[in-house]
């Protein structure tokens, strides 16, 4: 649980793998985020129960298969949407815990809701208060990062612009 140990999402990843149920909510709105903010990430789905007897084995094996991955992905994101205690307890099983925790690729938790707090949230690089979230966090808005490029091309310009007035009259 150490901050000092949390390792931050790449910037622009180019990959992702997302376990969760692949017939929830969840899904479909991590999904559906990420296709809105940004179209340069390929989301790898690993189909895991998330909830109930053998919940635990499945996001285990699912983390350590992500982890042998060729090409590594960049971020994985456990994720399920919320729940009662008991609909979350696999994501407070040790084996789950320790698992994200040897993950050789960052982690986002993201499951349950705000109010939500599970082990895995805590062992987790990043927590996301939802899957929404996760998504959100993991891939940068399109529209912002063209905004923040032309904010950067009309600086170079004037610079430009500025050192060739400055050539002009020196000559």
């Amino acid at each position: 649980f150490d901050p000092a140990r949390k390792r931050s999402l790449p910037p622009f990843p180019k990959q992702a793998v997302l376990i969760t149920s692949p017939t929830g909510a969840a899904v479909r709105d991590f999904l559906e985020v990420v296709r809105r903010r940004w179209q340069g990430i390929h989301v790898l789905i690993a189909p895991a129960r998330v909830q109930g007897e053998g919940a635990a084995q499945e996001i285990v094996r699912a983390i350590q298969t992500a982890g042998r991955l060729q090409p590594a992905p960049q971020v994985l994101v456990v994720a399920r949407g919320g729940g009662s205690t008991d609909d979350l307890a696999c994501f407070n099983d040790e084996r789950v815990v320790r698992a994200i925790h040897a993950s050789p690729i960052p982690v986002v938790s993201a499951v349950g809701h705000e109010i939500d707090v599970t082990l895995s949230d805590l062992v987790a690089d990043v927590r996301a208060l939802t899957p929404t979230e996760a998504a959100e966090r993991i891939v940068p808005s399109s529209e912002e990062v063209l905004e923040r490029l032309g904010q950067k091309q009309r600086r170079l310009l004037n610079g430009l612009r500025r050192r060739v007035r400055e050539y002009q009259l020196r000559v």
